[in-house]
C-alpha cells in the first residue's frame, strides 16, 4: 500500500520542473514524529537537534551517532528524519546529534562538507573520541556521510568506528545503469530528478566527478567499516552497489543489502512499515557493535548458516551484489575550511528558508507526532 501510495502520488512531482521554494513549502511538514525510550529526550539547538538520555550518568553518553539527513542537498532538515534519529539512538544505545546543514543552492559544495567537519570536529573538542563516533546518513546524507569519512581519511584525523548509510547518492554524474533501468520500477522518482537536484549542489562550479562530492570516484581504501542498504528498484540502486563493490575490493569491511518492494529511504517510514523497522534493527545492530568494540576490528555478521561473514557484498536475494570497476581517484580536498572546534552558528532555522520535510501525511494518511519520553516499540 504504501509503495502503491508513493508511485501514485509522490513520483509523479519528480517530473515537474516545480520552483525550489514550492517544493520546500510542501515538504514542510514532519511526517513521523520522535519515538523515545522512557529517559531519552529531544534537545533541540541552533545547529541540529540531540536525541539523548536525560541522566547525565547514562552509557549511552559515552557514544555518539552523528546523521546527516537527506533531501537531495536542498530539503530537510533533523526534524523531519527522527523516526530514524530516534530509533537509531535508543536501539543502539547511544546519543545522536542530528546535524541542520547549509542547503544548496543558496550554499552549494563545499559548504554541507565544512558544516559536516565543524560539527565533527565539536564533537572531538567536546571529548568524544572518534573511536565511540559512528556517522551515518540517508540519500544526500549518506553521501555527506561518505564525503566526511573520505575527508578525515585524507586528513589524518579519526578514523570514526564505522559508516552506516541507507541509499547513499554516491554519484552525481548520475552513471549508473539504474538511473535508466529502474526509471519506471522506482517507487518515489523518475532518474531524471537525479540529475536536477545535482545541479543545485554543484551551482558552485564544482565537478561532479570530484571524490568529495561524489564519493564512488574516491578511493575508500582505508575508511572504517561500513553498512550499506539500498532498495532493489531505486534509481539510485547502482550508487549504492558500485560503491560498496569498489570498497570491498580496497580491503573495507562492508556489507551491503538489498532490500525488495521498499522505497527510496524507507527507513523513514519506520512507524508505519515493518521493512523500515527491520532495517533499522540491523543498523542499530552494527552501530552497537561497533561502539564496543574498542579494539576496531573488522565488522562481521552472522549468516543464515551460523558461519561469520565479513567483507561481503550480500543482498536480501542472495545474489552477490553488482558493481563496476573503481573509479579514477580524483583530486582530494586539500583544505579543510571548517577548523573551527564549534559547529557554525549560521545554521539557524531561518537558513536557506528551510527546516522542511516530505508530506508524507498525504501519502499515507495522518500520523500524530509524539516527541517525549514515552516507550519505544516500533
Amino acid at each position: 500500500m504504501l509503495v502503491w501510495a508513493l508511485r501514485r502520488w509522490l513520483k509523479p512531482l519528480s517530473l515537474r520542473d516545480e520552483n525550489l521554494e514550492t517544493s520546500r513549502a510542501r515538504t514542510s511538514r514532519v511526517p513521523f514524529g520522535a519515538k523515545l525510550a522512557r529517559g531519552w529526550r529531544l534537545r533541540e539547538q541552533h545547529d541540529g537537534e540531540w536525541t539523548e538520555p536525560a541522566a547525565e550518568d547514562h552509557p549511552a553518553r559515552s557514544r555518539c551517532i552523528l546523521y546527516f539527513h537527506g533531501g537531495g542537498y536542498v530539503a530537510m532538515s533533523a526534524r523531519t528524519h527522527r523516526a530514524i534519529t530516534s530509533r537509531l539512538a535508543v536501539w543502539s544505545n547511544a546519543r545522536c546529534f542530528s546535524l541542520d546543514y547549509r542547503l544548496a543552492p543558496e550554499h552549494p559544495f563545499p559548504a554541507a562538507l565544512d558544516d559536516a567537519l565543524a560539527a565533527w570536529h565539536a564533537l572531538i573538542a567536546a571529548g568524544t573520541p572518534a573511536s565511540r563516533i559512528v556517522v551515518a546518513g540517508d540519500s544526500a546524507g549518506g553521501n555527506l556521510a561518505l564525503a566526511l569519512l573520505i575527508a578525515l581519511r585524507d586528513a589524518g584525523e579519526g578514523p570514526p568506528a564505522g559508516g552506516v548509510v541507507f541509499s547513499p547518492w554516491t554519484d552525481l554524474a548520475a552513471t549508473g545503469d539504474s538511473i535508466v533501468g529502474n526509471d519506471l520500477a522506482d517507487p518515489m522518482f523518475y532518474g531524471q530528478w537525479v540529475v536536477q537536484m545535482a545541479r543545485h549542489y554543484l551551482r558552485g562550479g564544482a565537478s561532479a566527478t570530484d571524490p568529495l562530492v561524489s564519493p564512488l570516484y574516491a578511493d575508500p581504501s582505508g575508511l572504517p567499516p561500513l553498512l550499506i542498504q539500498v532498495g532493489a528498484d531505486e534509481v539510485l540502486r547502482d550508487d549504492s552497489t558500485r560503491f560498496a563493490a569498489n570498497a570491498a575490493r580496497a580491503g573495507v569491511d562492508v556489507t551491503s543489502r538489498v532490500w525488495h518492494d521498499v522505497p527510496h529511504g524507507w527507513q523513514i517510514f519506520a512507524p508505519v512499515l515493518p521493512e523500515a523497522r527491520d532495517a533499522l534493527r540491523e543498523a542499530s545492530d552494527f552501530i552497537r557493535a561497533r561502539l564496543a568494540d574498542q579494539s576496531s576490528k573488522p565488522y562481521s555478521t552472522r549468516a543464515a548458516d551460523g558461519s561469520l561473514r565479513s567483507n561481503e557484498i550480500t543482498s536480501s536475494f542472495g545474489a552477490q551484489s553488482r558493481g563496476v570497476p573503481r573509479g579514477h581517484q580524483g583530486p582530494r580536498y586539500a583544505s579543510m575550511r571548517a577548523q573551527s572546534l564549534t559547529a557554525p552558528s549560521h545554521l539557524g532555522p531561518s537558513s536557506c528558508g528551510r527546516r522542511h520535510a516530505p508530506s508524507a501525511r498525504a501519502v499515507v494518511g495522518s500520523v500524530s507526532e509524539t516527541v517525549g519520553s514515552v516507550p519505544i516499540s516500533e
